[in-house]
């Protein structure tokens, strides 16, 4: 294998690992950023959704039932459950790509069964009674998002009276919802999760798409690199080495003796050139001289 070839494989390989290490930091660099920002996106919402409904517990609801009473059951006024996701329901009128969930194991709203992914994360807060809240990355239904969730747990005996025993519940809640699901919730136990999905695929795809645009591009700048390096091997470095090797040659043979080496460059080439042409200076001569 040639020198020129070698050199050449010496660049391409350094090159493309180049090309590959600013692949992968970009894509490392764009995927931080989009869970980054996702955090804050979705800790805006979260809270958001949180604050509402610690609003309506806090504030709204001794009210209601200060006017229409405990006898009553409107889900509407009544159920912190039902304002909160109501809220969501039209944040997402204009944001459809977030999602927020009742995650529930035991619920009266069929859409707010959880999963198995959320059941794991409310089996992990029953777990650790002191944990307030969890976040992440997770994959739904093909999609990735960065999700926030806070625990609900039963600490109180008011909770009970509409989600302990049917029997005790408010009619219009059992006309509403049936007496199958929602119950039998005991004290201390953790019933579901509030969770807030922000989706992050398209961040990731655009994250992968800079990365493969990145590559490509390095690629075929090693290919433009590779023509320039061998254009100009081939012509300052090759060229005159094989030159200075077949007038080598014919010195060593006593061929040509009298026809010069011109090498113009100023480089080692040149100088390489200018100590042959030296050498065939001096072996002329010693020929010359035993004629």
């Amino acid at each position: 294998m040639s020198i020129r070839v070698r050199f050449m494989a010496l660049i391409a390989v350094l090159s493309l690992i180049a090309s590959i290490s600013l692949a992968v930091l970009s894509y490392q660099f764009s995927v931080s950023t989009a869970l980054e920002e996702a955090k804050i996106k979705g800790a805006l919402v979260f809270n958001y959704m949180k604050s509402s409904r610690d609003y309506f517990r806090k504030y709204q609801l001794p009210v209601v039932y200060e006017v229409a009473g405990r006898d009553e059951f409107i889900p509407e006024l009544m159920s912190s459950f039902a304002v909160a996701r109501g809220v969501f329901e039209v944040f997402a009128e204009s944001t459809p790509d977030y999602f927020f969930k009742q995650a529930t194991k035991n619920p009266l709203v069929p859409s707010n069964k959880a999963d198995t992914q959320e059941l794991g994360i409310i089996a992990d807060f029953h777990k650790n009674q002191k944990q307030t809240h969890t976040e992440g990355q997770i994959q739904k239904n093909g999609q990735a998002y960065y999700y926030f969730a806070q625990p609900i747990r039963v600490t109180k005996e008011t909770c009970l009276e509409c989600h302990g025993d049917p029997a005790n519940a408010p009619e219009e809640q059992l006309d509403i919802y049936g007496e199958e699901t929602g119950y039998n919730w005991e004290l201390g136990d953790t019933v579901s999760a509030l969770i807030v999905y922000v989706p992050i695929q398209k961040a990731m795809d655009k994250a992968k798409k800079l990365a493969g645009t990145i590559f490509l591009f390095g690629t075929g700048g090693i290919i433009v690199l590779m023509f320039i390096i061998w254009v100009f091997f081939s012509r300052y470095v090759v060229k005159p080495v094989v030159m200075l090797e077949q007038r080598a040659t014919e010195i060593s043979l006593g061929k040509n003796m009298n026809e010069s080496i011109v090498t113009p460059a100023q480089d080692e080439i040149g100088s390489l050139g200018r100590a042959v042409d030296r050498l065939r200076i001096s072996v002329n001569k010693m020929l010359e001289r035993y004629k």
